[in-house]
């Protein structure tokens, strides 16, 4: 592969680090408060429970989609469910936060047993496999093609690095989620831009799927093209460097414990 095609390739894994970077921190800090209620051992039995599940699931669904993501109807539903996603995140952490933290502290429920804690932490580690999985995926599939062979449906440097996007996301969750959470925390905005980012990258993969041959709304060769590209990344710098500067720095006295339970998981 010459050095052009190679950088670019790890520009977009620089790219999904720092998205998986964020994502995976605001995972493990749900993740931390659906288990703080357990004792800490079996808090930890039930975060390794939970990441075990994820890593199954999260690498058996992007064989699946591999074969799949040619299918334009697929990349539809991707996109728009990135757009969901953002924009609900977006909706509900500005417009109704406070009111579900004023219902949640009135409505004090039994916390659930360890099992069904287990089973909670599973169903929101397979939510956050899709989200991860489909954000890669919009990143990677309008990467030029490699010489290496193809795995399912995909190029096998496309497949790659959605798969190391992947894998850096259970890494972050496990071992590095703490300085995130952290990081979070001092800078609010990061979060609100992290899903305005997911939320762009899903206006990506929607230019992507209206370039497909069987709708041809776009031209085939606009998803691709150094113009689009550029503009791509110009606006997503915007939008971190945004997040990054305008937010304005916290702190709060229950960071340490949500990092610390984050971290031990």
């Amino acid at each position: 592969m010459d050095w052009a095609l190679l950088l670019e390739y790890f520009w977009v894994l620089l790219l999904l680090i720092g998205i998986e970077g964020l994502l995976a921190a605001d995972n493990a800090l749900v993740l931390a408060i659906m288990v703080k209620h357990l004792p800490e051992e079996k808090r930890k039995k039930a975060l390794f429970y939970g990441l075990a599940g994820a890593f199954v699931f999260r690498f058996g669904s992007l064989f699946a989609i591999s074969f799949l993501v040619n299918v334009w109807q697929v990349q539809a539903i991707g996109a728009l469910y990135l757009l969901f996603i953002a924009g609900n995140h977006i909706f509900r952490k500005l417009v109704i936060k406070k009111q579900e933290d004023k219902s949640e502290a009135k409505s004090q429920k039994k916390p659930a047993g360890f099992w069904a804690t287990v089973f909670k932490v599973e169903l929101a580690d397979i939510a956050f496999a899709v989200d991860s999985i489909l954000a890669a995926v919009a990143l990677a599939v309008v990467l030029p093609d490699t010489p290496l062979p193809q795995i399912g449906g995909l190029d096998g440097g496309k497949f790659l690095v959605i798969f190391a996007g992947g894998l850096i996301g259970l890494i972050i969750m496990r071992f590095a989620a703490g300085f995130f959470v952290k990081l979070l925390h001092r800078k609010p905005g990061l979060e609100i831009a992290a899903f305005m980012i997911v939320g762009w990258v899903g206006v990506k993969l929607a230019v992507y799927t209206l370039s497909h041959p069987a709708l041809g709304v776009l031209s085939e060769s606009f998803a691709k093209s150094p113009e689009w590209k550029v503009s791509f990344y110009a606006v997503l710098l915007i939008i971190a460097a945004g997040g990054w500067f305008l937010s304005k720095e916290k702190e709060s006295p229950e960071v340490d414990n949500l990092k610390e339970q984050s971290s031990n998981g």
